[in-house]
């Protein structure tokens, strides 16, 4: 009698302990809700119908490729793939091995046969029946994400891009044949600056004054070249050839300067255009004022509720400005602005140390002068570049040189800029086309000095 009652409260343990696990597992969402089945099923189908509409759609009607499957095929395989799935819960994952490599057997054979009679294709067909395999397969798991919701957010949204991927082949071919090799090695500069060598910089300020802290001055180094490497990629994607006042709206995100360089010499050439060339540089020039309204955004928040009225201001009277130029051109004449890769590793090794020189300078000054020294220092290294003394002087604005000397400041480096691209344009283009773009930037300035003494100060 004894041992059958150890027996049976050994058996009672036993199945409390089970009924808790059995609890537990429906708390944390592991048991299987009585609808998941059914959703994740219809799930499957449609990740896979989704695929194979699209490849049905882009199937050759010329019969010079061989056509895997579309509308329906893509949907059997992603249900054959979340049934292997369900299966494999009672029998073990072998069974997904064998679908999912019948599949590849499949694939394999029907490819081996279009080489053989030398069919011309790529493997983007094999890739999309890969895909619709593992999203049915990932739509019958339970464990892989939850809660089930989260699931079902993961395979609709992997099933959308993978669309999107396949349809997107008339807007990528072209767009991949205008990439060059220097485009490639640049690109894989900056990604190695952004994520390899960027977080291995100390976050502590050194040098004198503590004013240089090596991960934000690597961090702000970072943001210019991507705003100039973003806006040379959407002229790479645009192509040279387009009106110059589209050419003055993308090319001011790179480099305000390289447009005045490059249409004051076109206006010295060529005269009867000088409308229009000088809109592409009003407009560029604008569009400096957004690029530093954006920095100070980024670099220097708090400031930017007292930045953005003079910033604004300056945009919109060169918008306006622009406006005026492009009406009284009325020409549709085309403009060319062949502009360089902006990233150079070397070109991102000088801005550092000169956005370094830039920050110490301008603390060294606002130290020893005062607020006159910081707006002395962004007048001088605003006549090289706005970029660098923008984004110094958002950080010092946040600190003890306060917001509106920041902002004064600022503003005196667009100003310098603005001045010395009008004397640029003179110069190179001559006195009409100088007349024009000095007429312009004072209207700029005036607006811009308008908005610091009435709003700032």
């Amino acid at each position: 009698m004894e041992a059958e009652a150890q027996a049976d409260a050994f058996q009672r343990r036993a199945l409390g302990r089970i009924e808790r696990r059995e609890w537990r597992k429906l708390r944390r969402g592991e048991a299987l809700d009585p609808y998941e089945l059914y959703v994740s099923l219809g799930l499957a189908i449609a990740a896979g119908l989704l695929i194979g509409i699209e490849r049905e759609m882009s199937a050759p009607t010329d019969g010079s490729q061989s056509f895997l499957g579309g509308a329906r095929t893509h949907p059997m395989v992603a249900l054959a793939a979340g049934l292997s799935v369900l299966v494999s819960r009672e029998t073990g994952w072998p069974v997904v091995v064998v679908a999912f490599a019948a599949l590849v057997l499949f694939l394999i054979v029907n490819f081996v046969d279009d080489v053989r009679r030398n069919a011309n294709r790529g493997l983007t067909s094999e890739a999309a029946f890969l895909v619709s395999f593992l999203l049915g397969a990932l739509s019958l798991t339970r464990d892989v994400i939850r809660p089930a919701e989260h699931k079902y957010l993961a395979v609709a949204g992997a099933a959308v891009l993978a669309t999107a991927l396949l349809s997107a082949k008339p807007a990528l071919n072209p767009l991949v044949r205008r990439i060059t090799r220097q485009d490639v090695v640049a690109t894989l500069k900056f990604l190695i600056l952004a994520i390899v060598v960027l977080p291995l910089l100390p976050d502590r300020p050194l040098g004198p004054f503590g004013a240089l802290n090596p991960l934000q001055i690597g961090t702000l180094v970072v943001l210019t070249a991507a705003i100039s490497f973003l806006s040379y990629a959407a002229i790479r994607i645009l192509g040279p050839q387009r009106g110059l006042g589209l050419t003055g709206l993308v090319g001011g995100l790179a480099s305000s300067t390289a447009v005045t360089l490059s249409m004051s010499g076109r206006a010295r050439a060529e005269p009867r255009l000088v409308d229009s060339l000088a809109l592409s540089v009003v407009l560029s020039s604008s569009i400096m004022f957004v690029r530093m309204g954006i920095l100070v955004a980024v670099a220097g928040p708090r400031l930017l509720r007292l930045a953005w009225v003079p910033l604004s201001a300056m945009a919109v009277a060169g918008l306006l400005v622009s406006l005026w130029f492009y009406r009284r051109s009325q020409r549709t004449a085309k403009g060319e602005l062949e502009l360089a890769n902006p990233f150079e590793l070397w070109q991102a090794i000088k801005f550092a140390f000169f956005f370094a020189l830039v920050l110490l300078g301008s603390k060294a000054a606002t130290v020893w002068l005062g607020a006159k020294g910081a707006y002395a220092a962004a007048a001088l290294a605003g006549m090289a570049d706005v970029d660098a003394i923008t984004l110094s002087l958002s950080r010092l604005g946040q600190g003890e040189l306060g917001p509106r000397v920041a902002v004064v400041a600022i503003f005196l480096a667009g100003a310098s800029n603005t001045v010395v691209k009008a004397i640029l344009a003179a110069r190179l283009g001559g006195w009409a086309f100088g007349r024009r773009i000095a007429g312009a930037f004072g209207v700029i300035l005036a607006a811009g000095a308008a908005a610091v003494l009435v709003w700032v100060r």
